[in-house]
């Protein structure tokens, strides 16, 4: 199963009988409401999607910065947003598919067919592509969600990665070490984290490596084979990135959605810094 589509793929599948739903997700740290950005510019039809609204459940700190949304709450979004059943979804942003790989990783198991546009608006632009301005507004969708849930880690599960499998901290290095500032009560890594930037699976041009380098990129990490796989980031939205990066590259793995902005949070964790997974470990 393939979970990406390139420009020229998506001009296709736009030009055939099959409906085709754009997603626009775009949302960043530095920029997280991406509406303006959408209105704008968008592929033509493309419907807005309110990552920190609509892919979260906000206002429940102790599950992290960016919580699950419930099933009802998605299913009513994916109404909003257009889908019916038999469509095509295709989701994309304006951040090397960070943003959009948080849609894809909430719905793939859901029972609805849904890609992630490799390379995003810049790619789509650069092959020809045109845009649109203004709002979409669609009817609403008929498309029903399966009951099947995302494939997330629970805070035991990821201490059991970091003993018996491997656990994939997937921020920056800075992050990682605990050097760089963060909005969350303390900075570091879990113990037993092995650090894979999700941006290590992206190309010059905003796309996914092809998968035998992102294959490799975790061998060499010391992650090759390992089970359980568990991805976390700063809040759940890197680490879906990561998690596709691995699925394009047919390698399984599971997402803590709450991250370190839920791990940082719960009393007792403790909490590692330094370049090495175990590092220099202080207890809370």
């Amino acid at each position: 199963m393939t979970h990406v589509i390139g420009p020229t793929g998506l001009a296709a599948a736009l030009e055939a009988e099959r409906p085709v739903r754009l997603l626009d997700v775009r949302w960043r740290l530095d920029l997280p409401e991406g509406r303006p950005s959408y209105v704008s510019g968008h592929l033509p039809g493309a419907v807005y999607v309110d990552l920190e609204q609509e892919l979260a459940n906000p206002g429940h700190p102790e599950q992290g910065r960016h919580p699950l949304p419930s099933h009802d709450a998605l299913q009513a979004a994916v109404g909003r947003w257009g889908v019916d059943r038999g469509d095509l979804v295709v989701a994309y942003d304006d951040n090397d598919g960070v943003a959009a790989a948080r849609l894809w990783w909430l719905l793939h198991r859901r029972g609805l067919d849904v890609k992630v546009l490799d390379g995003g608006v810049r790619g789509w632009v650069e092959a020809g592509g045109t845009l649109h301005s203004g709002d979409v507004r669609p009817r609403p969708g008929n498309a029903e969600l399966s009951e099947a849930e995302p494939d997330a880690a629970s805070i035991a599960d990821t201490v059991r990665a970091a003993l018996d499998g491997a656990l994939i901290d997937a921020r920056s290095p800075q992050h990682y070490r605990g050097t760089a500032p963060t909005p969350d009560p303390a900075a570091g890594h879990i113990p037993g984290a092995i650090n894979v930037p999700t941006m290590a699976h992206i190309d010059a041009a905003g796309r996914l490596r092809e998968p035998a380098r992102i294959r490799r990129t975790f061998a060499d990490a010391g992650a090759a084979g390992s089970v359980p796989l568990v991805v976390y980031c700063s809040s759940g939205i890197a680490a879906a990135h990561s998690a596709l990066a691995l699925a394009h590259a047919g390698v399984a793995a599971r997402v803590f959605p709450g991250s370190w902005s839920q791990w940082s949070r719960a009393a007792g964790r403790p909490i590692a810094t330094g370049p090495t997974p175990w590092g220099r470990v202080a207890a809370r």
